[in-house]
């Protein structure tokens, strides 16, 4: 593939340097729903070619309206592998690493953090995100001296939103409004175990409320639960800008080091 070609825009915009940096930045993303698709999707069009990409769901239904690997066609495929091979349809020489696998206490030592200059949260479950979370923290705590450090984003709830203007960016212990990131901060508090570092999250202080046909509908898609406390009304004009959002940071952060 002719990358000078299909990047030419971007170059325009950040320099031959900067776009050299992206394809050597590692990311790693772990989620590959409804954010973490579309976040995947930005850096791989932008020019990063080192994503490892992490979710242990395959495609439901319902996955369909929100999450930019569901199809027709790919429900039922495993969401890792669906979303490897349309990445490489957009770059073939990009290294795609696709893990089926949940992050959680019993796999969090499969993966060394401070091997990734980008680690993306796009996690839904609270347990699991608030570890992975401290896991991150700690990483780019440990690699902050080094000639690479770990940088660190998280995505906050993306249900029960509907109002793309009021998606923002804040640390993680100034976003108001989110009920996700209040649980994550009661959750530390009561444990006694805090994030190691500062963090940017992307969120929105606006809350709506499930509509009440939602008591009856049932979802029979198959989608997985797993440390789910609810299954929440969403939408991809929001869950794509959070996404694409997170990347944006990371696209940021590497112009900035460039």
């Amino acid at each position: 593939m002719n990358r000078e070609e299909v990047f030419n825009r971007t170059a325009r915009l950040t320099g031959r340097a900067t776009l050299s940096a992206f394809g050597e930045t590692k990311v790693i993303i772990f989620g590959m729903g409804g954010v973490g698709s579309w976040a995947a999707e930005t850096l791989v069009r932008s020019g990063f070619t080192q994503l490892t990409i992490v979710d242990a769901d395959c495609i439901a239904l319902s996955n369909i309206n929100r999450q930019l690997p569901a199809t027709s066609t790919t429900v039922g495929q495993i969401k890792v592998e669906a979303m490897k091979a349309r990445l490489l349809d957009i770059n073939p020489d990009a290294n795609i690493e696709a893990i089926h696998a949940f992050y959680t206490a019993s796999t969090q030592a499969d993966y060394d953090l401070r091997n990734y200059d980008i680690i993306i949260d796009a996690i839904d479950s609270l347990s699991d995100k608030a570890l992975l979370i401290l896991n991150a923290t700690r990483a780019v705590a440990e690699t902050a001296h080094s000639d690479r450090p770990s940088r660190f984003y998280s995505s906050m709830g993306a249900a029960l939103k509907l109002d793309p203007s009021r998606v923002s960016v804040a640390e993680f212990w100034k976003v108001k409004g989110c009920p996700l990131a209040a649980a994550l901060r009661r959750k530390f508090k009561k444990s006694g175990e805090f994030p190691a570092r500062k963090f940017k999250c992307v969120y929105s202080d606006e809350l709506v409320s499930n509509h009440p046909d939602a008591d009856v509908m049932a979802d029979n898609s198959g989608a997985m639960s797993f440390n789910k406390v609810a299954t929440n009304g969403a939408m991809m004009h929001i869950t794509a800008i959070f996404g694409i959002t997170l990347a944006s940071l990371a696209i940021r952060d590497v112009m900035s080091a460039s």
